[in-house]
């Protein structure tokens, strides 16, 4: 496939893109800095700079939309909420308009979203079927694939990727934790009773080029391991996997005062699970945190 990826050079897209070459694909990455694309990924990819800079006569099998501003690197103030929504709608917006003037348009678009789309819905399992709590979180996410969709208009299978914490080397939510982990500063946020859906990032890419190669499914897909796991109990299995103790406890409103609205990433609880991906038997490689853990470590 000649495949055109948006924020490729992020955590996930590091992964994913020597992924994609090895699989014999061809790749084509978005970013604002040309030389970005070639230091993190190499001169196999090939380097887009404006995606207006695609014309009609541009062919791609498969479009993967990663791009937006990191969610979790300032307060969200009304300002940031701006950015973090323009920078996933705008550019999903451009996309839509190149599949629009396309001549041949691309089978399928893998876009991302995020499991943040349901809330905090506490002990409750959710699946794909389940429906969002409203918070800025889910509208943000909610708009993200509403603009995805419309590519369903124009032909084009669209899967939507609700993806939980993305466990892996060199990157990820995981990596700021290591350090005081290691000096046995970890331990529980707030209750450490919220849930916590993860997902190793091997296991991310597998689903990706799954997703790519079964034209059979579309829709939305819970990116996330089979068994999350409450905060308590991903703050016990890191610190034994390390050999440290985890006696700390961060209370929930310590955590809302420097951290404002942006806390509920951190003390929201989503129970979710992958029952499409489940149901069409897809094998996971991780399929207990103990595994993933273990493999990164």
């Amino acid at each position: 496939m000649n495949i055109l990826i948006t924020g490729g050079t992020g955590f996930i897209g590091r992964t994913l893109c020597p992924a994609l070459l090895s699989a014999g694909h061809s790749v084509t990455v978005y970013s604002r800095c040309r030389d970005k694309v070639t230091s993190i990924l190499g001169n196999e990819v090939r380097p887009l700079d404006a995606l207006s800079d695609l014309s009609a006569d541009d062919h791609f099998d498969a479009i993967i939309n990663f791009a937006g501003a990191p969610i979790f690197d300032r307060k969200w103030t009304n300002e940031r909420k701006r950015v973090l929504m323009e920078s996933r709608i705008g550019t999903t917006q451009q996309l839509l308009e190149y599949i629009i003037r396309a001549k041949t348009k691309p089978s399928v678009l893998l876009s991302g979203s995020a499991i943040g789309f349901y809330g905090d819905q506490g002990d409750t399992v959710l699946d794909e079927s389940a429906v969002g709590k409203d918070d800025f979180g889910h509208r943000l996410c909610a708009a993200w694939e509403d603009e995805a969709g419309a590519a369903e208009m124009h032909g084009v299978r669209v899967c939507l990727l609700r993806t939980g914490l993305v466990i892996g080397k060199n990157g990820g939510f995981l990596k700021p934790m290591i350090l005081p982990y290691k000096l046995g500063l970890g331990g529980k946020l707030g209750t450490g009773s919220q849930w916590m859906p993860w997902i190793h990032i091997d296991d991310y890419v597998a689903i990706c080029q799954y997703l790519l190669n079964n034209s059979a499914l579309e829709g939305i897909f819970n990116l996330t391991a089979p068994h999350p796991v409450t905060n308590r109990e991903f703050t016990r299995t890191l610190a034994k996997q390390l050999n440290r103790p985890a006696f700390l406890s961060i209370p929930s409103w310590f955590l809302k005062l420097i951290l404002g609205e942006m806390a509920e990433l951190l003390l929201g609880s989503q129970r979710v699970i992958p029952k499409r991906l489940m149901d069409s038997n897809f094998k996971f490689r991780h399929a207990t945190l103990e595994s993933a853990l273990a493999d990164v470590l």
